[in-house]
């Protein structure tokens, strides 16, 4: 039973979505609520709506991963056969209707909180990102750049959810009102940073991997970046990728904040150290990578960088 537990767990990424709870209560406390009260407005999502869109966002996660393995257990057995769950552990009957359940029940729940904030545009992300998840594992992953800027893209929207939920909420609540303050504005503003580097790193991390997975990749003819353009064209297009990362950084870091500028700020250090330092790091150790452990160490530094730039709005927090 125990065994069962341990492999639906694994299945379902349990540390990756604890992650992301913790993303999505960061966003809302400390970056969301923030913007508000600066406005005057004060926190508008009750707590239980917070829980909710947190557990529906949770949920469909982990529909995704299921119907991502589920798609991809031929291509498993060759990359990575130590760590296949679905035939080995899970049937793929039973994977199936995991991915199901856990969709169908995201799925409400979010649309519940959708309903109450009054929000068509949250209602439309929560509809489409399973669709999405299931397209991808099913055929766009195996294409040419479209799967990893999907995976990109779906990663990117749990801040922007937060937007949704609480500009939705307040336009209901205030109606034409909202229109003569900068709310609206400033919570996409901030809100929509984090989800720019979501997606900006994302990217990169899905073109490591990518880099790592491709003989599995060759072996199924899918047309992955490594796959048609080969290892060292997809390093220039992840350095490219990173060196726009680094420039908007730098510029918000040093220049973009409301409250001084310089070497001195805590901002500016938490960015140099935390953020670019690690970014740096990671890109120099895919450049020297040889084999596939060693693409895993550059991805794990690249997690590192995400979880940094999520703790970057303790440090904002203070310019709101």
């Amino acid at each position: 039973m125990l065994e069962k537990i341990k492999a639906y767990g694994n299945l379902v990424r349990w540390m990756n979505l604890i992650m992301l709870l913790i993303l999505m209560g960061v966003m809302e406390q400390w970056v969301a609520v923030p913007v508000l009260n600066k406005c005057l407005f004060g926190t508008v999502l009750p707590v239980w709506m917070v829980i909710l869109l947190m557990i529906a966002v949770v949920l469909i996660a982990a529909g995704g991963y299921v119907i991502n393995d589920y798609f991809d257990i031929k291509i498993d057995r060759i990359n990575k056969p130590d760590k296949l769950i679905v035939t080995n552990q899970i049937s793929k009957e039973q994977a199936m209707r995991c991915h199901q359940v856990l969709t169908i029940l995201g799925a409400s729940c979010g649309l519940v909180v959708a309903w109450f904030c009054r929000s068509g545009s949250l209602a439309l992300t929560i509809l489409l990102v399973p669709g999405i998840l299931w397209f991808y594992s099913s055929s766009y992953k195996r294409q040419f750049i479209i799967g990893n800027v999907m995976v990109a893209f779906v990663a990117a929207l749990p801040p922007l959810t937060i937007v949704m939920a609480n500009v939705g909420l307040l336009r209901h609540r205030f109606g034409e009102i909202i229109s003569y303050s900068p709310v609206e504005h400033d919570l996409y503003i901030w809100l929509g940073g984090f989800s720019l580097f979501a997606f900006l790193t994302t990217l990169m991390r899905e073109m490591m991997k990518d880099i790592q997975d491709q003989q599995g990749d060759r072996e199924l003819e899918c047309h992955t970046l490594p796959v048609r353009c080969g290892d060292w064209a997809t390093k220039w297009v992840i350095t490219v990728i990173g060196a726009l990362t680094i420039a908007l950084l730098i510029w918000f870091g040093f220049f973009a904040l409301p409250y001084p500028h310089g070497w001195d700020t805590l901002s500016s250090r938490f960015v140099v150290f935390g953020i670019l330092t690690p970014l740096v790091c990671s890109l120099v150790l895919m450049w020297a990578a040889k084999i596939p452990s060693d693409y895993r160490s550059a991805q794990g530094v690249m997690k590192f960088v995400m979880l940094m730039g999520m703790l970057y709005s303790f440090v904002i927090v203070r310019a709101l």
